[in-house]
C-alpha cells in the first residue's frame, strides 16, 4: 500500500461545543468554526492560501430543501475561486472528509487544504432523520422496516459479546464511567458530568442489553482542520502534527451477509491498512479517539484496532486499561458518548483532540505522550459497514 508519511501535516484545528445549539444555522457552525480554524495557525494563514476544500455532512440534504453540494461552503470561506467537495459517507463522513483531504495533498494536487465538518441534527427527530436514511437514500434497505435502528443493531453485537466473552452490562457502562469523567474536563463536550455504573443500569432501556446512558446523544456541531504540504507546514508552526495513514475499509452491509456479531471488520481493516500505512504497531499508539456511539461498540472497536485481543478489551476497561493514565487511553476527549455525533464533524472533532494531545495542549484531560503517535477512527453506516482510521504523529 502507498505510503503518504512524510507527506502532509495538519497546521490548524479548531471545533465548536458540541449540543443543542438552537440559536445558531448549520451556516454559523461552519463559518465560525472556519474563522476559528484559520486563527489557529499559529504562525498565521492567509485564508486565500488555502487552495481546496472538502466539507463533510450527511444530515443537509434532509435538512436544507434541494439538499446541498461543496459550493456550499464558499460562502462561509468567502471565496468562489478553488474546487470544494461534498462529502457524505455514513457515521465515518467527518473521518472521510480528513482523508479526502490527505488525498488531496498527498497526491501534489494542492499545498494547502481545509476540511470542514458541520451537522445539525437536534432540529430533527430521530425518524425524521434516519428513515430517509435507511430508505430514500440507500434504496431498499429493509432494516428500518424491522425497526433495526442503530440501537437496536448495536444490541445484538452487545448481546453476542455477553454470550461469546462473559461481557456484563456493568463492563458496557464502565465504558460511560470512564468517558464521562473524561468529558468533564473537555469544554467542548456536551454532557460535563460524571456518572456511575449505578446510574448508568438505572437510566431506561433502549434496547437491551443498552441503557440509555450507554448511547451517545444526538446533538449539533462543526470541526475542521486546516492541512498542508510537510515541508511547508513551519512556515505556519512550530508544532505540526503529520499524517501518517489513513484508510477506509467496508463491510457486508446486510446481515445475512455477516459472518459473526463479534467484529466490525470495517474497522478491522480500516486500521490495518492505515497501520500498514504509517509503518507503526497499535502498542505504538499513544492515544486514540475511537467511535464509541455506544459504549459495547467501544469494546469492539479496541479489539477491531488491535489494542487487545477479541474479547479482552471488557475486562481490561475494568481494570483502567483505557483511562488517561492507563495502558492506552482511548476517548481522552469524552468521545462521542459525552459530544454527541453530529455526523460530518464527528470525525474531525476526534482530529482536533488528537491533534491538541499530540501538541501537549489538552489541558487537564493531556495524556501522557511517549512515542508521539495518536489513532482516530468512526465506524458506522447501514449494517455498521464503512470505518475510517487515521493515525498521527508529532514526526513527520
Amino acid at each position: 500500500m502507498e505510503s503518504i508519511k512524510g507527506k502532509v501535516a495538519i497546521i490548524g484545528t479548531a471545533m465548536t461545543p458540541f449540543g443543542g445549539l438552537y440559536d445558531k444555522s448549520v451556516e454559523d457552525l461552519a463559518q465560525e468554526v472556519f474563522i476559528n480554524c484559520v486563527k489557529s495557525v499559529d504562525k498565521g494563514i492567509d485564508p486565500k492560501e488555502i487552495k481546496a476544500g472538502w466539507i463533510g455532512s450527511i444530515g443537509m440534504d434532509l435538512l436544507i430543501p434541494g439538499g446541498m453540494s461543496g459550493s456550499w461552503l464558499t460562502t462561509q470561506m468567502g471565496n468562489a475561486d478553488i474546487p470544494i467537495t461534498r462529502v457524505c459517507d455514513g457515521c465515518i463522513t467527518g473521518g472521510d472528509t480528513l482523508r479526502q483531504a490527505v488525498i488531496g495533498i498527498a497526491t501534489g494536487l494542492y499545498d494547502v487544504v481545509i476540511a470542514l465538518g458541520a451537522e445539525k441534527m437536534t432540529e430533527k427527530t430521530a425518524s425524521d432523520l434516519l428513515m430517509p436514511l435507511g430508505g430514500e437514500l440507500l434504496g431498499f434497505n429493509p432494516y428500518w422496516i424491522w425497526g433495526m435502528t442503530a440501537p437496536a443493531t448495536q444490541a445484538l453485537y452487545a448481546t453476542r459479546q455477553m454470550y461469546e466473552f462473559g461481557y456484563t452490562m456493568e463492563m458496557f457502562a464502565r465504558v460511560a464511567v470512564k468517558n464521562h469523567r473524561n468529558g468533564k474536563r473537555c469544554p467542548y463536550a456536551y454532557y460535563r458530568h460524571e456518572v456511575t455504573i449505578e446510574e448508568v443500569l438505572k437510566s431506561p432501556l433502549v434496547c437491551w442489553p443498552l441503557h440509555l446512558l450507554d448511547c451517545c446523544p444526538q446533538t449539533d456541531g462543526a470541526a475542521a482542520a486546516i492541512l498542508c504540504r510537510a515541508d511547508l507546514a513551519k512556515k505556519y508552526t512550530d508544532k505540526p502534527v503529520y499524517v501518517l495513514g489513513s484508510n477506509v475499509g467496508v463491510d457486508y452491509a446486510l446481515y445475512w451477509d455477516k459472518a459473526n456479531f463479534i467484529e466490525l471488520p470495517a474497522t478491522i481493516r480500516a486500521a490495518r491498512g492505515a497501520f500498514e500505512m504509517a509503518g507503526v504497531k497499535p502498542a505504538e499508539v499513544d492515544l486514540a479517539e475511537t467511535h464509541d456511539c455506544f459504549t459495547n461498540t467501544e469494546l469492539l472497536n479496541i479489539e477491531d484496532i488491535g489494542f487487545c485481543k477479541k474479547g479482552g478489551a471488557g475486562p481490561l476497561v475494568m481494570e483502567g486499561e483505557f483511562d488517561i493514565g492507563g495502558r492506552i487511553p482511548v476517548g481522552p476527549s469524552g468521545g462521542l458518548k459525552t459530544h454527541g455525533h453530529p455526523i460530518g464533524a464527528t470525525g474531525l472533532f476526534q482530529i482536533c483532540e488528537c491533534f491538541w494531545q499530540l501538541r501537549e495542549e489538552a489541558g487537564e484531560r493531556q495524556v501522557k505522550i511517549d512515542r508521539g503517535i495518536a489513532l482516530q477512527h468512526n465506524v458506522g453506516g447501514a449494517g455498521f459497514a464503512d470505518s475510517c482510521v487515521t493515525i498521527l504523529s508529532r514526526s513527520a
